[in-house]
């Protein structure tokens, strides 16, 4: 093939859907299916986001309940797929990060000592924004996206749904349906898939029930007299110690890497002690007691040599990596070169998930693949990942990029015409990330941040990563990071549309100082709250 005809067949068309489907009804899918309703001015056919659970609200909609299958000889019922949220769980937002542009979040009067929403007020913020979309027919509930499929020739994608509302008219069984969309949304955001450490026996000490990931944490019922070790010192293995710390037995253990960062700040409590990280997990042999039961128990030796006998479980709070596997796409070389265009404009029948482009092993891969600014997918920008990264304000941040995707299916915003250029994003920001992992990594020291404020010597924060984007990757005083991202999407937008200058978030320096101090602001309601018991 001679270079204009490379050229030619590395070169696209801009992307206009007429149809476009939303999954997932958390905070990004809710703000990107209003502004693709609201803001492309009806120039869309059809716009229709699909929830599998019962509501809306994604991580802060708690409850689920049951949804039992008509048909007694069936054992089939809606499966469950439970909200990491936990009771009592209380955000480190303030209300101004928590609110969609043009829709401000409603002042409490309950709490002026915590300016933070409760799961329950967060929760109906959402559903409230969510309301004129469920009357309307934009949002379908109880619908789980079995499988996305791309068809050749930017024929649009297969979606194969399961509608579990349909179990009383369908023998107890969820009908699935096929339908052709031009353009689909992934909001499925990071909650899905815990990450679980590499660490020796852990996977022993989890096949026998001894070890949870803070996903499934829903309060310190039943752990009276537990001895228990927590891992990690971010705000899940912070809030699930303070909870166990006045039933549980004494010390509760608190495993960390490293120092805790200023933005998840905790109080010191006597009753929790800090360990090292564990290097190994041992299920110790089981007893006979008085009551003929044999309890498991399990011994974990921490890096600096020491052990603790006697677990009665292990709760791991480690985060979440982005893992949409129900996304599948046409074969891509493996490569990655210009040439993966000659293939993907083939006419080819079998599809590949995209997650096998990646690994979680290394941080700078630790993504969904070949995205154009976090948004837009490579080889075939009508399909796009909104919340698919971490960022200290996802509310706002998935905002600003929902919006950018909106005008750019619209052809209002541009982005690159060829593969090479649309992948140049992807190969920086590996780069980017690969070039902080060789940086020693250090925690300023925060008056909120715990009871150990020295640097650590460990490896690079697991926080340097593909996908984070906070507060600031450069180290330059929160500057970078989620803020140049949001702002340079920003423009783009003010650029084709002036007159929502007046309603996006705009990432200056007031902005980055507000943020700044939620966390002391934090730390100081987390006082308040241990003085008044609250």
């Amino acid at each position: 093939m001679d270079d204009n005809s490379t050229d030619s067949a590395n070169s696209t068309s801009p992307v206009w859907p007429r149809s476009v489907l939303v999954v997932g009804g958390g905070p990004a899918g809710l703000v990107t299916l209003r502004n693709l309703v609201e803001r492309s001015k009806g120039q869309f056919d059809r716009v229709l986001l699909v929830e599998r659970r019962d509501d809306i609200g994604g991580v802060w909609y708690q409850d689920e309940p049951i949804i039992p299958s008509a048909n007694p000889t069936t054992a089939m019922n809606k499966p469950q797929w439970p909200s990491p949220a936990y009771p009592g769980l209380v955000g480190n937002v303030i209300p101004r990060f928590l609110a969609f542009s043009e829709a401000p979040f409603p002042e409490s009067p309950n709490h002026p000592h915590q300016p933070f929403p409760t799961l329950t007020e967060t929760y109906q913020y959402l559903r409230d924004f969510a309301e004129p979309y469920i009357e309307q027919g934009n949002i379908q509930l109880n619908t789980e996206v079995m499988r996305i499929e791309e068809l050749p020739d930017k024929q649009g994608w297969k979606v194969r749904v399961r509608d579990w509302s349909m179990c009383d008219d369908n023998d107890g069984m969820p009908l699935e349906t096929e339908e052709i969309w031009d353009a689909v949304a992934v909001c499925a955001g990071y909650y899905d898939k815990p990450n679980w450490p590499d660490t020796e026996g852990l996977n022993q000490v989890r096949k026998r029930g001894l070890a949870l990931h803070a996903k499934w944490w829903n309060g310190p019922d039943g752990y009276e007299g537990k001895k228990a070790i927590i891992i990690g010192n971010a705000n899940s293995s912070n809030d699930i110690a303070s909870q166990l710390a006045p039933v549980a037995q004494t010390p509760v253990y608190r495993s960390t890497r490293r120092p805790a960062a200023p933005w998840f700040p905790s109080l010191a409590d006597s009753r929790i002690k800090n360990v090292s990280a564990i290097k190994k997990y041992i299920l110790q042999p089981t007893e006979e007691t008085d009551d003929g039961t044999t309890p498991e128990k399990v011994t974990v030796i921490l890096q600096d040599g020491s052990e603790i006998k006697d677990i009665d479980v292990v709760i791991l709070g480690t985060g979440y990596c982005p893992h949409p596997e129900f996304v599948h796409v046409l074969p891509i070389p493996a490569d990655g070169t210009t040439n993966a265009s000659e293939i993907h404009n083939k006419t080819v029948s079998s599809t590949v998930p995209i997650m096998s482009y990646t690994t979680p092993v290394l941080p700078q891969f630790r993504r969904i693949p070949f995205l154009h600014r976090h948004i837009l997918y490579a080889y075939n920008p009508s399909l796009a990942f909104i919340g698919a990264i971490l960022a200290m304000t996802p509310f706002i941040v998935a905002d600003v990029a929902s919006t950018w995707l909106t005008l750019a299916w619209l052809g209002e915003v541009s982005y690159p015409n060829s593969i090479d250029e649309r992948m140049a994003f992807d190969r920086e920001r590996i780069a980017q990330v690969a070039k902080m992992l060789e940086v020693p990594d250090t925690v300023p020291e925060n008056e909120g941040a715990g009871d150990s404020k020295e640097s650590s010597p460990d490896p690079p924060s697991s926080f340097v990563t593909y996908g984070f984007l906070g507060p600031g990757d450069t180290g330059n005083g929160g500057k970078g990071g989620e803020a140049e991202y949001a702002n340079n999407l920003r423009d783009d937008i003010v650029r084709a549309r002036p007159d929502l200058d007046a309603v996006l978030p705009t990432w200056d320096e007031e902005a980055i100082k507000a943020r700044t101090e939620m966390y002391p602001t934090k730390y100081e309601a987390l006082k308040w709250a241990q003085m008044h018991c609250v």
